[in-house]
């Protein structure tokens, strides 16, 4: 992250010796990225959180992606997952956490993208293969991580750094977005000075954000954590409880932003995408489309142009409101439609012609788009709507 905080009891200098009320020392652990040569956070456990007493390797059940062949658009309905867990890494008919309830949508080399429809608390979990981000489409909820709890809701984005052990404990039912990144997610370069401050022209800044506030404290004995890595799944058991950190400081660890506190770009005549975009990743970058007011020249066309992003894949997935470019084409609240490379796409036939003369649009969807082509998951092949290529002309096979 690009500022410091300091959460719970540390001592005034690092690296030096920080006693308990017992008189014993409590354990260091650096975590690090880029080889400890960029941002950093150092966490006093109370006990060693070294201590492994078994490991396991766990079956991962996740299914081959497949491509996207024939080459077209398509769109997705998340609806049809809700409740159909058809079973996660712990075994068939996993549990609906998020964590081990995740159904893969989409994926590349870069990132994993899932949805998960969570109502009971999920294992302690970290993911050691890349950052995580976390979207709340609907509900709410408590992520409980090594560096103290963060209370999230509907239309929270939360990162969660690499290697960070969580447990995401429900308290209504949940509806989520994950992306699991091989590298690091965050805000936008250009959005930051050289020292890591937002600067002015950034649509969200430092007070936008919610990290841990307080330590959390969990006493415990063999406690399982179930890891993810670049060769599967492992359960580690642990000596004691991972939430045993009394204190931390520095600026790596889970923190929560909210699509409402994203402020809209705008101008006389339509933006382009990168004016919306939230975060980057690896090969990667995540927008935001709020409700604005849209472009205020008199000529201007409120809904995008058809347009052709020739170097990557976009996926949309509409969380609010009432998306005016698509209306008609079977989307809705919950869908995604992904436009790969080599593919035009734009609004819906008479769309263009209705957005004459708007002055805002009560609209919220999150974007993802990727550079490197999208291949499909069981999840996306479980939940599609097969006629939506064909929705700006009304002809093709799936049509009568």
């Amino acid at each position: 992250m690009p500022y410091y905080r300091q959460v719970g009891d540390i001592p005034r200098k690092r690296h030096t010796q920080f006693r308990s009320p017992d008189g014993s020392l409590y354990a260091e652990e650096l975590m690090g990225v880029e080889g400890f040569s960029a941002d950093s956070a150092l966490l006093y456990h109370r006990h060693l959180p070294t201590a492994i007493v078994d490991a396991v390797t766990v079956p991962d059940t996740r299914g081959p992606l497949v491509p996207n062949l024939p080459l077209k658009p398509r769109h997705f309905r998340t609806e049809p997952l809700v409740g159909s867990d058809p079973g996660g890494p712990g075994g068939p008919g996993g549990a609906a956490d998020a964590v081990t309830g995740r159904r893969v949508l989409f994926g590349n080399a870069d990132v994993v993208i899932c949805f998960a429809a969570a109502t009971e608390p999920s294992p302690l979990y970290r993911n050691a293969f890349g950052d995580e981000l976390l979207y709340v489409q609907s509900g709410e909820g408590v992520v409980e991580t090594i560096y103290g709890a963060l209370v999230v809701e509907s239309g929270d984005y939360v990162v969660l750094p690499t290697s960070c052990t969580y447990r995401l404990a429900p308290r209504t039912p949940m509806r989520l977005l994950v992306l699991e990144a091989t590298g690091h997610i965050g805000p936008p370069k250009r959005y930051l000075s050289a020292r890591g401050q937002f600067l002015e022209h950034s649509p969200y800044c430092e007070r936008d954000l919610r990290g841990p506030a307080e330590p959390l404290l969990v006493d415990g004995e063999d406690v399982d954590v179930l890891v993810r890595h670049r060769a599967g799944l492992t359960r580690m058991t642990y000596a004691a409880h991972p939430f045993d950190v009394v204190g931390w400081d520095g600026c790596l660890y889970p923190w929560v932003f909210n699509i409402g506190d994203f402020e809209p770009i705008t101008g006389r005549v339509h933006q382009p995408p990168p004016v919306h975009q939230t975060f980057e990743g690896p090969n990667f970058v995540v927008c935001s489309f709020v409700p604005r007011k849209v472009d205020y020249h008199p000529l201007a066309v409120p809904v995008p142009y058809n347009h052709a992003n020739v170097d990557s894949d976009e996926l949309m997935f509409y969380v609010g409101g009432d998306y005016e470019a698509r209306k008609g084409s079977g989307i809705g609240l919950g869908s995604l439609s992904l436009h790969p490379a080599g593919c035009a796409h734009g609004p819906q036939p008479g769309a263009v012609e209705a957005s004459l003369g708007a002055e805002s649009f009560d609209e919220t969807a999150v974007m993802v788009d990727t550079f490197r082509p999208l291949e499909l998951g069981e999840a996306a092949l479980a939940g599609e709507d097969a006629r939506y290529a064909w929705s700006w002309s009304r002809r093709g096979p799936d049509l009568d």
